[in-house]
């Protein structure tokens, strides 16, 4: 079954203002949603965005941000994810 770009949503998304790094819950189809780590957009010199890249390895920032956000994201995964 080929990919199809049209069944792939994303749910909720979070971005660091500082970092760039975009973390979200996506779900293709009817299939289970899941967390993604990346890509990570960065600034360019006058102040737009750049094209997104990997998110690649995290750096202290962004590790002490999902920390502060992963409570967030797992209850709306679990929300809806449904029961274990």
């Amino acid at each position: 079954m080929p990919y199809e770009p049209d069944k792939d949503k994303v749910i909720q998304e979070w971005k660091c203002a500082e970092t760039g790094l975009i973390i979200s819950i996506n779900q293709y189809a009817d299939g289970e949603p899941k967390v993604q780590i990346g890509p990570r957009v960065l600034k360019k010199k006058d102040g737009t965005d750049r094209a997104p890249t990997r998110a690649g390895r995290l750096t202290i920032e962004d590790v002490m941000w999902l920390y502060d956000i992963i409570d967030e994201v797992k209850d709306e995964l679990s929300r809806r994810a449904g029961p274990m």
